[in-house]
């Protein structure tokens, strides 16, 4: 992955975060964090 590639990456998904801050408030970071971090044991699990 390039620089480039990686920067445009980063602003999009905080540009969505805001959005979705904007739109919904934080209740559903919350819930998405959450469950990343079980996803992330998970798969540490498995590995």
């Amino acid at each position: 992955m390039t620089n480039q590639i990686a920067l445009w990456l980063g602003v999009f998904l905080l540009g969505g975060m805001m959005l979705d801050f904007a739109m919904f408030g934080t209740e559903h970071m919350l819930f998405l964090g959450k469950k990343m971090f079980e996803l992330l044991e998970w798969m540490a699990f498995w590995r």
